[in-house]
């Protein structure tokens, strides 16, 4: 690796597994420290053991939790300059019109609130210093509306729209704010094939290069590069990470009157 992140520090929620785990892991590789934000404790340490980090245990649902995960980055390294908003808390697929409030707001919650406090809570350091980098994972879930997964799509959306209004308020500050939408083998989608294990090959077939990404060798280095010195006029984006599927909309089709 080429040290590509020497010395800077970022928190990774969701890190315990999936396109956290890999992202964590060659954050890592190119020189940052990493706190590793992870509800899954066992899965957490784990990764941060392997990596030289430091493990926090977050439920991205609970705002302190996530206050917590920054404040740990400033009182392990001194500084916080990255922050990828990852963690998704899971999710029953279902039709739309069959969804309870409970589900909506726990989507909502872990999808749009969490990484919302995680970058309230940075900027102030990051605009102090004169420089940030915020990756939001985002998902063509929403772009593409794939069926079954309404709160999910809805969070990640959201999260597209706090990505833009704060690239655009933060552009001044030196602070970049981009999101990747990947297709790969996330902790959604592990999931979603657990309800519904026909995704997996549906997935794969979709795909315009006939497989969904790997997080540390696909998708990862995308977000290297926006965490990099290099990302410093590229802010408001949304990185199509996919192998081609945004091109002509893929969307997942489960048959939801199968049970």
């Amino acid at each position: 690796m080429s040290g590509t992140l020497a010395g800077k520090a970022a928190v990774v929620t969701g890190a315990g597994a999936g396109i956290g785990e890999g992202i964590a892991r060659r954050f890592a590789a190119e020189g940052a420290r990493v706190v590793v934000a992870e509800i899954d404790a066992a899965a957490g340490q784990a990764v941060a053991r392997d990596i030289g980090g430091v493990f926090v245990g977050t439920d991205v649902a609970n705002r302190s939790d996530v206050e917590n995960a920054v404040q740990t980055a400033l009182f392990e390294y001194g500084s916080i300059d990255i922050v990828v908003n990852n963690a998704w808390g899971g999710g029953k697929i279902g039709r739309v019109e069959n969804k309870t409030d409970e589900q909506l707001a726990h989507g909502i919650a872990v999808g749009y609130y969490g990484p919302y406090w995680a970058m309230r809570a940075a900027f102030p350091h990051m605009k102090a210093r004169g420089w940030g980098r915020v990756i939001n994972m985002c998902s063509l879930n929403g772009v593409n509306a794939h069926m079954g997964t309404l709160e999910y799509n809805a969070a990640k959306e959201a999260l597209r729209a706090l990505t833009r209004t704060a690239a655009r308020e933060w552009a001044p500050t030196g602070v970049t704010v981009n999101a990747i939408c990947p297709a790969a083998k996330s902790q959604a989608f592990f999931q979603a094939i657990g309800q519904y294990p026909q995704l997996e090959a549906m997935a794969d077939a979709a795909n315009p290069m006939g497989r969904l990404g790997d997080p540390y060798d696909d998708i990862a280095p995308v977000a290297v590069f926006l965490a990099s010195e290099g990302c410093r006029y590229l802010t408001g984006n949304t990185l199509f990470v996919d192998g081609g599927s945004h091109i002509n909309g893929v969307a997942w089709a489960p048959d939801l009157d199968a049970d």
